[in-house]
């Protein structure tokens, strides 16, 4: 599914060339993960005034209330001057002045939803409980990780997934950055030490900037709003990589399930 540097990927791939459009029509197609919330007529007219992220959702800033839009397990988003009529899939379209905005999304996992304010009690439930920003500069603070770590008597992997100490570090992610901390996914996050904490907190910031720069991670059919894949897994260490030689030690990478999830890592590397 897409994981924060996707969502990043896209956000950056739309955000400045629909700033200032105004909604001319929205139309919704099969139901979504959530309704919408409001009468999509009510919506036209007003203005975009920008597109931000928290975690996995793209915030799409109105001049009265915003958008939530999440993409599920399959969706992606296109942006364009105009687009073909909408397929089977295509569940959420907003035209504006500028250009059309679609949702794809086959499985309908993702997610449109309307809220007057981030206080509204709609944004409140989907976004009150994620964790820190680990891109925001000051907000993911490596003291602050470990003293949350330290509560957690999880699997450090788990954890991560969590996303209630840190935000955006899915499954990909989360075995990338445990491979270049040398940290076993299946320690638990209590026991991990001041400078082992340190080490992983630094490790999930470079490989989620190195994933968003790579334009994401392109698995099944992930793009960008403007079509373009992502390589970061060209580039990954570990992860889809079992029974591959590990590219440091040249141990056979494993894998095990983790939450009903796959974990890829180095048994030489990360030992413990």
């Amino acid at each position: 599914m897409p994981e924060l540097p996707e969502v990043e990927v896209t956000r950056r791939s739309f955000a400045d060339r629909i700033a200032g459009a105004r909604v001319q029509h929205l139309q919704m197609g099969k139901p979504l993960r959530w309704p919408l919330g409001c009468e999509p007529a009510d919506l036209v007219g007003r203005e975009i005034l920008s597109v931000a992220r928290r975690g996995k959702y793209l915030l799409i800033h109105l001049d009265q209330g915003l958008l939530l839009l999440h993409l599920g397990m399959s969706g992606s988003l296109q942006f364009a001057q105009s687009l073909p009529p909408p397929g089977t899939h295509d569940h959420f379209e907003l035209r504006t002045s500028l250009g059309v905005l679609r949702l794809h999304d086959p499985r309908r996992f993702g997610a449109v939803v309307y809220a007057s304010s981030l206080d509204d009690a709609r944004s409140i439930k989907l976004l009150g409980g994620l964790g820190v920003e680990p891109l925001e500069e000051g907000a993911f603070d490596p003291g602050a990780f470990h003293r949350a770590l330290r509560q957690r008597r999880a699997p450090i992997k788990q954890v991560l997934l969590a996303g209630d100490v840190v935000v955006g570090v899915g499954n990909i992610y989360a075995s990338e950055a445990l491979f270049m901390a040398g940290i076993r996914p299946t320690l638990r996050a209590d026991r991990l030490s001041g400078p082992r904490a340190a080490r992983l907190h630094a490790a999930i910031v470079a490989v989620l900037q190195r994933a968003v720069t790579l334009g994401g991670s392109t698995l099944r059919d992930f793009s960008s709003a403007e079509g373009q894949s992502g390589y970061f897994q060209l580039d990954a260490m570990v992860y889809g990589r079992q029974g591959l030689p590990c590219r440091v030690c040249g141990e056979p990478v494993k894998t095990i399930r983790q939450g009903q999830r796959s974990t890829f890592f180095c048994s030489v590397c990360q030992k413990a």
